[in-house]
């Protein structure tokens, strides 16, 4: 992973993390910095929450400790398909959530951030 995309559930403002090809030891430093910071400025604690965290996830959280020694994400994260399964009571159903995105989903990290947003909350509002 070399771009991330992050949008905050409430207020909707989004974070963008393109760690610089230029500087190579410092590509991710700044990024996981940058987001660190991006974070505290939301004040309940941050909930990662994703279409793939056994990707995305991984990704965050390696860089966030080997960066700065800490992720303030805590230890986990939560995937959406799960929730969407859950609440319609079959494990198996995993994918239809999908269509409840807004935002066209093209690979654009803060774009799919915000199409995750918004299926998000249209499952917390009802649509199945």
């Amino acid at each position: 992973m070399t771009w991330f995309g992050a949008v905050e559930f409430e207020s909707r403002k989004t974070f963008e993390g393109l760690p610089d090809p230029e500087r190579p030891d410092d590509k991710w430093h700044l990024a996981m910095f940058g987001l660190e910071a991006w974070l505290v400025q939301f004040p309940s604690r941050p909930i990662f929450v994703s279409d793939n965290p056994a990707y995305d996830w991984q990704w965050i959280n390696y860089h966030f400790w080997h960066t700065l020694g800490r992720n303030p994400f805590g230890h986990s994260a939560r995937r959406i398909s799960d929730f969407y399964a859950g609440l319609c009571n079959n494990f198996y159903k995993t994918q239809e959530w999908k269509r409840l995105r807004v935002t066209k989903h093209d690979h654009n990290p803060v774009n799919d951030a915000m199409g995750n947003v918004e299926a998000f909350e249209r499952l917390l509002a009802g649509a199945r």
